[in-house]
């Protein structure tokens, strides 16, 4: 490998050609030498964008008098990693303006200034350390300093941090910056608990956690043109002007790949939280006189976070493409019973508590599966003229400034103001302004009708960033300040919608009005109910009006079907309407649950939307139970606490556990749990006939713990059984056939597409019991009624 120093007089030429080059930023910091790694150097982000972004800062600083050495770090041994590391680098490209025979000779000696690291260990760190030291040494160099890009998991921080204090931090004055992406937790705690670690580590201003967003080109020129404008702005730019603020991200995308990840996030924490608030903070905050002081930037966005107003699930929607929970049980190999409520799409309102933007609802929109891939910030402005005759006229047409990123009808990041607004001062002399238009429209209005501008040159967000990184500017990038003042507006609307249930959509073009919001005050809620429609004489009813869901017949029973969360909103007002009707006739309601994953997300519309519910009236019981300590999450009995009986004021003693924990064990059959339960219900439940009970069906057709194969007719007149499941736990305790044939109303609740199979197959058999456990729940004096989402029926 030739050494930094040969490489450097190699490239006298090239300076030469540059003059006095690009002294772009170099604001108190010395030259020198740079070491640059990169953790994670063979890794997908590095392959797409890093290592293209620091080609790019290379090219930029060649003249500058820097000389840099770069490294690609990461677990895999170097005779491993090493040729995936130059397969990579051989993939960068020069900017246009760069001769073919300039920029083969800049990737030449790019190559020569790259190695691979293994960095696992602490005395691989130590290496690396030791490695730069003796370059220094042997080729007489300066250090100026050393860039660590951390391109690893999250869970990683904290320990890579660890051993770059102890071991890799550079001396004589040169600086140490460290680059982190997201996600930066969770949520609130999660990144306290992540700040807190990292500072035991690296100081503050050494840390530069990076959201890529605000490396792109229209974004990092909100605040500019916002000063650039003040005359225009000022004015207008306020509740009395101001309609609304749309800060959106449309994905055509699905999240294949990398389901892992997103499962445990979903779209508010993987764009919202990061992105979008990041610029909805640009469009709001007041700008600030010094547009390089991070400090005064971080004050003023700092200022917006205590103004927002808190945000609940009256603020938001969510949704979830239709391939979803196929995706994750196919990525996770999760069971066709695990059901996943991460969202794929959310709109969010959020208000800003000051008299400046009093009432202006400012919206966050995002989503993966939509019908085409944008984004934008969109400020709407009011329009008081009124055109009597010439309605096409631009004073008619909507007033808005539309800051651009990019993909969309437009294809390119610009910024558009409207002509019935003002001529905007062009930003800078790296903008240019766009007289020349394709016919395309920009939301909902000609390009014509804007005046636009654009960056003369296209450029990659991360190769920005870096320059920054390089130059110390810490403007663009996330304080811990920023981030636990973004964590603590979010988390409380996360914790709000862990189990709500997202709507469906299915996709693309096919989504129509689906995903419609209207606002109303402080809230916001979709515009359609029925999201599915399909005439009453297929179905064999007629529709309810109050629902927008289906009534007719599956197996000769009364059937109501409708979309996901329609059908739950019906179904929790029904068992409403039953609860109040036994309590009105005698004084007590009880009820009976059934466990897995099905009935949810009717508990969780229960504990959020029925305030009226007759709980303390309602006596709790459980259809089965695994032979699991009810202490564990696999418990039937833990989950019905953690979605519903906590949330509710019940007295404690109208709760019935079944007792599968006897004398120190589970299930055995000789401590008689199953009688106790069985002799706790007819002391206690009238004629051992409850009123209501909830059941769910699984793939291979068993309901209750009544599995095919296990003679599930054959338990006589018991009423409470210990059955055998084929999947773990297999054990359990479960309410017989006859327990819950006597009761008055028998519900089965059956949702998601990959039950479809299965209630296809369902309707053309008879009653075998042994076969399909379901098919024998035929109530004797009671009625039946299949609850059926559309992704079950229809498929």
């Amino acid at each position: 490998m030739w050494s930094v120093v040969t490489v450097f007089l190699l490239l006298l030429t090239l300076c030469a050609q540059r003059g006095d080059g690009n002294k772009e930023g170099q604001e108190g910091q010395k030259p020198g030498h740079v070491s640059v790694v990169i953790v994670g150097g063979t890794g997908d982000l590095a392959k797409k964008y890093l290592w293209q972004g620091f080609f790019q800062l290379y090219t930029n600083q060649v003249s500058s008098g820097y000389t840099f050495s770069f490294y690609g770090g990461g677990l895999s041994p170097a005779d491993k990693a090493t040729p995936v590391l130059f397969e990579i680098l051989k993939g960068v490209s020069c900017s246009k303006d760069v001769s073919p025979e300039r920029c083969a000779l800049l990737k030449e000696q790019f190559l020569r200034l790259a190695q691979y690291q293994q960095l696992k260990t602490l005395e691989d760190y130590q290496a690396l350390a030791k490695h730069i030291e003796q370059q220094h040494q042997d080729e007489g160099m300066v250090e100026a300093g050393r860039l660590f890009y951390l391109s690893v998991p999250a869970f990683a921080y904290a320990d890579v941090a660890d051993k770059l204090n102890s071991s890799c931090r550079p001396t004589n004055g040169a600086w140490l910056r460290v680059v982190l992406e997201k996600p930066f937790g969770h949520d609130f705690t999660s990144a306290q608990i992540l700040a807190s670690a990292l500072g035991s580590s690296l100081k503050d201003e050494e840390m530069y956690r990076i959201d890529h967003y605000l490396g792109k080109q229209v974004v990092s020129k909100i605040l500019p043109f916002r000063i650039n404008n003040k005359k225009f702005l000022d004015p207008i730019w306020n509740r009395h002007h101001i309609d609304r603020v749309e800060i959106v991200l449309k994905e055509t995308l699905d999240a294949k790949g990398r389901i892992p990840f997103y499962d445990q996030y979903g779209v508010i924490r993987d764009v919202l939280q990061n992105h979008l608030t990041e610029v909805m903070t640009l469009m709001t905050m007041r700008p600030p006189k010094n547009l390089s002081s991070s400090e005064e930037v971080l004050r003023n966005k700092l200022k917006i976070f205590s103004a927002l107003q808190p945000l609940g699930k009256n603020q938001a929607v969510i949704g979830q493409y239709q391939a979803y929970n196929t995706e994750v049980q196919q990525e996770l190999n999760k069971t066709k019973d695990d059901l996943s409520f991460t969202p794929t799409f959310a709109a969010v309102m959020a208000r800003i508590d000051m008299a400046q933007y009093d009432g202006v609802p400012v919206l966050l929109i995002s989503g993966k599966m939509l019908d085409e891939r944008v984004g934008y910030a969109r400020v709407l402005f009011k329009n008081d003229v009124f055109c009597v005759q010439n309605h096409s006229s631009i004073h008619c047409k909507p007033k808005q400034i539309v800051f651009y990123f990019g993909h969309g009808s437009l294809q390119y990041p610009a910024i558009l103001v409207t002509k019935n607004l003002f001529k905007p001062a062009l930003i800078d002399s790296e903008w240019k302004e766009v007289t020349e238009h394709k016919d395309v429209s920009v939301l909902g209005l000609p390009i014509s009708d804007y005046y636009v501008q654009a960056p003369a040159e296209q450029r990659e967000a991360y190769g920005e960033l870096i320059a920054h990184i390089f130059r110390g500017r810490k403007d663009s990038f996330i304080s811990a300040e920023n981030l636990l003042a973004s964590w603590s507006l979010w988390t409380p609307l996360l914790d709000s919608l862990a189990e709500s249930f997202p709507r469906i959509y299915p996709g693309g073009a096919d989504n129509g009005n689906l995903l419609d919001f209207r606002l109303k005050g402080k809230d916001i809620s979709f515009v359609s109910e029925a999201v599915v429609m399909i005439r009453p004489d297929q179905m064999g009813g007629s529709a309810t009006d109050s629902f927008q869901v289906m009534q007719g017949k599956y197996r000769s029973t009364d059937m109501v079907s409708g979309w996901a969360e329609d059908l739950v909103a019906r179904l929790a007002a029904d068992l409403q309407a039953a609860a109040e009707a036994a309590v009105n006739e005698g004084g007590t309601f009880h009820l009976a649950l059934s466990g897995g994953s099905t009935p949810l997300a009717l508990l969780q519309r229960l504990a959020q939307y029925h305030f009226s519910f007759p709980w303390r009236d309602t006596h709790v019981w459980m259809v089965d139970e695994r032979c699991v300590p009810l202490t564990e999450a696999e418990s039937n009995f833990h989950s019905l606490h953690d979605h519903l009986l906590q949330h509710v004021r019940i007295p404690y003693y109208n709760i019935h556990p079944m007792p599968v924990q006897l004398n120190q064990r589970l299930c055995v059959e000789e401590d008689g749990g199953a009688l106790l339960y069985e002799r706790e219900v007819n002391k206690s439940v009238n004629g051992s006939s409850f009123h209501f009970v909830l059941l769910g069906v699984g793939y291979d057709g068993h309901t209750a713990s009544l599995f095919p194969g296990g003679k599930v007719d054959g338990h006589g007149d018991t009423l409470v059984a210990l059955t055998e499941s084929p999947m773990k736990p297999h054990q359990r305790m479960s309410l017989t056939l006859r327990a819950i044939n006597q009761a008055h109303t028998v519900v089965i609740l059956v949702m998601g597409k990959g039950k479809h199979e299965l209630i296809t197959q369902l309707s053309r058999v008879k009653d075998n019991p042994n076969k399909y456990p379901v098919t024998g729940i035929r109530p004797h004096n009671g009625r039946l009624l299949w609850y059926m989402d559309y992704d079950a029926l229809l498929g």
